[in-house]
């Protein structure tokens, strides 16, 4: 194992990209090998030598930008499925919208109608919880 640290010095290594086009490789050869299509069978390789590539690739600052600009991609669908994951698995509170701005409010749940404020606006409106 000594051998493989000594050559992966001053090497890039995987990151959330390599990741994810190893995920995007699995699918694709899965793929290929249910529906037996040589175009999805290229494809999949194609992901594994960009893979493999990206990985032993000593221009590490090219690596982490292109890195950067999947996580800017990504990062607005991540954040909406963890909210969305939280306020599934809150079992105490209500989500509404401001009618005046928009911003998202969490009152308790079980209050009956009650009157919510908006704290970045000050508009006040009823709802029930």
């Amino acid at each position: 194992m000594n051998w493989f640290r000594r050559m992966m010095v001053g090497r890039y290594g995987v990151d959330q990209l390599g990741y994810a086009l190893l995920a995007v490789y699995f699918v694709l050869w899965l793929l290929s090998s249910l529906l037996r299509s040589r175009l999805l069978n290229l494809l999949a390789t194609l992901c594994a030598l960009l893979v493999f590539y990206r990985m032993f690739s000593r221009q590490i600052d090219r690596r982490r930008a292109e890195n950067a600009r999947f996580l800017d991609l990504v990062r607005p669908i991540v954040h909406r499925y963890n909210v969305n994951k939280c306020r599934r698995n809150d079992k105490d509170h209500c989500y509404f919208r401001c009618p005046n701005c928009g911003q998202q409010l969490r009152v308790p749940k079980g209050k009956g109608k009650i009157s919510i404020t908006c704290r970045s606006c000050g508009v006040s409106f009823e709802e029930k919880t």
